[in-house]
């Protein structure tokens, strides 16, 4: 993405000037962060990033919020930004590195939020190892074999994929259209580029391939695999602007009705990165969610 050069004021305190830290899973150093309260009521919380994305793409607001009373921990999974290893090009090898993470910082219990290709990966590991999460986050998401995942449009194609991701493009792709939600975009993008020291590192081209291959295998329409949602029994939200283009916001319904008992939030005049745009109003969901 291309750097953005204002200057915001923002707290050094805050979650994004988090140390990195790095970690051996399987031979190669996973690159993660790691913040907040450690607490004794609840177990801490694993952030799995989007097509592409890396540590620092996390939302400050968003991250401050969840981390009010509760550790978070975000990671770059296998050659993902800063890390080391092979990107594999399939969610369930995806979530084999992210149990192993898991593991490798001896965590019994968490909670997970997947956004995106994330919430793909928060599945799997909820049905491989359904004792570890305690709770589950999807957002901008969808189940395996959901429609119109396997091939996108060609908007939405050319913004994702392309060598080199312009503001605009990323801001095509994550927000509304709308003044007020392009407003929020350039803040967004504002508040993460005001760490300047010890930034990750872009994702590489091999990484952008092998996740979007696994994007689409997991997209290709299967309706009898929507049953395997049946076996995630965790209390689970369910979120998702009311226009996502890319997962389509149709899909977020399809996971809540297909996951007994899920809850389902919609937010207005957003899109995929509806979570982004509304960072604050989101994390406090997430933090009343996770903490009934």
């Amino acid at each position: 993405m291309t750097d953005i050069t204002a200057t915001p004021e923002i707290d050094t305190t805050s979650a994004a000037f988090a140390a990195n830290l790095a970690i051996d899973v399987a031979g190669s150093s996973l690159l993660y962060r790691r913040f907040g309260p450690a607490s004794t009521s609840v177990p801490p919380l694993i952030l799995l990033q989007h097509f592409r994305g890396n540590l620092d793409y996390w939302d400050p607001m968003l991250l401050d919020t969840l981390a009010a009373d509760r550790e978070v921990i975000t990671v770059d999974l296998a050659g993902v930004g800063g890390s080391g290893g092979r990107t594999p090009d399939n969610v369930t090898d995806m979530a084999r590195n992210a149990l192993g993470f898991i593991d490798a910082l001896a965590l019994t219990a968490v909670d997970l939020l997947g956004f995106s290709l994330g919430g793909h990966i928060a599945q799997e590991i909820a049905l491989v190892r359904p004792r570890l999460p305690r709770r589950l986050v999807l957002a901008g998401t969808a189940p395996q074999g959901a429609p119109d995942l396997h091939r996108w449009s060609d908007d939405v194609y050319r913004w994702a994929t392309g060598d080199v991701t312009s503001p605009e493009d990323f801001i095509s792709l994550f927000f509304s259209g709308t003044d007020a939600g392009t407003r929020r975009a350039w803040e967004y993008l504002t508040r993460t580029h005001a760490r300047q020291q010890d930034r990750d590192a872009e994702s590489s081209l091999a990484c952008r391939d092998a996740q979007f291959q696994a994007l689409m295998t997991w997209g290709i329409p299967e309706s009898s695999k929507l049953e395997r949602l049946s076996a995630i029994t965790q209390p689970t939200l369910v979120a998702n602007g009311d226009n996502d283009t890319m997962m389509y916001t149709k899909n977020s319904y399809l996971l809540a009705e297909h996951i007994r008992g899920a809850h389902l939030r919609i937010y207005a005049d957003s899109g995929h990165g509806f979570l982004d745009q509304y960072p604050v109003e989101f994390g406090e969901h997430v933090r009343q969610f996770l903490g009934r």
